[in-house]
């Protein structure tokens, strides 16, 4: 039997926006939808099932917490070698309208965890900034989740210095840094909000939160478009960029 590890993760953020808004964006499937990964749906009461499908990928958990507006909690199945993680969220009001939230992210890894917890360690908060910045310029609005996958590459270098090539950046991106891209022959024109080298990067258009997701040699997208665009059409156009990105 392979060797497992129980983890706990505890992530803090302040939001602009009521604890009512806060809970619409991680408590709903469109809410979710629009900040963290897949297409997303939530049956709202305990013991309902919290849905994800991504392609090549789909997952349900059990809804063990719901209580609008403070307290949302959903866990996974366990796999055979007693592996699953567990999200927790609280939301407490603050003077002004704002909103602190705590995510608490649990379970047992396997044997490849150290792995797998740098990687959760890193990428919760860039989830919960993404979510931020959602709520700050998006807010009341619904994305369609687009995840494309690019071919794999050598190292995560690679990916880097491929991704700020083809958006117009130097590798030592900073955020506020101002990016373009072309599209299907479209100029897209935005700004970084989020970088972690070598492994996500985020930019806001007017109409779109742009993550590039990386790890291992690996890149996908996990993008928010806040448009009238069709998923399956924008999946394979920006499966298309990938590809030419990293042609060899």
């Amino acid at each position: 039997m392979s060797e497992t590890h129980e983890f706990e993760l505890t992530h803090d953020i302040d939001l602009a926006a009521t604890p009512e808004q806060v809970w619409a964006a991680i408590a709903t499937g469109p809410g979710i939808d629009s900040w963290f990964m897949g297409r997303n749906e939530v049956e709202p009461r305990v013991g309902g099932e919290a849905r994800m499908a991504m392609p090549g990928f789909d997952s349900t958990a059990t809804i063990t917490a719901y209580e609008p507006g403070r307290h949302f909690a959903y866990r996974g199945p366990a796999a055979e070698d007693g592996t699953f993680m567990a999200f927790e969220y609280l939301i407490e009001a603050r003077d002004g309208g704002s909103t602190a939230l705590r995510l608490v992210h649990s379970g047992i890894l396997g044997a490849d965890w150290e792995s797998e917890y740098d990687a959760l360690r890193k990428g919760n908060p860039l989830y919960l900034r993404t979510l931020g910045e959602y709520l700050r310029h998006f807010q009341g609005r619904h994305a369609v989740p687009v995840a494309a996958f690019g071919p794999q590459q050598p190292d995560q270098d690679v990916v880097w210095a491929g991704i700020t090539r083809a958006l117009h950046l130097s590798k030592d991106v900073q955020e506020g840094d101002e990016v373009r891209l072309t599209l299907d022959g479209r100029e897209i024109r935005g700004v970084v909000d989020v970088a972690l080298e070598p492994s996500f990067l985020g930019v806001r258009t007017d109409d779109a939160l742009l993550r590039f997701v990386g790890r291992n040699g690996f890149i996908l997208t996990g993008h928010h478009i806040f448009a009238d665009v069709e998923q399956a059409q924008a999946e394979q156009a920006w499966g298309g960029w990938l590809a030419a990105v990293f042609q060899s």
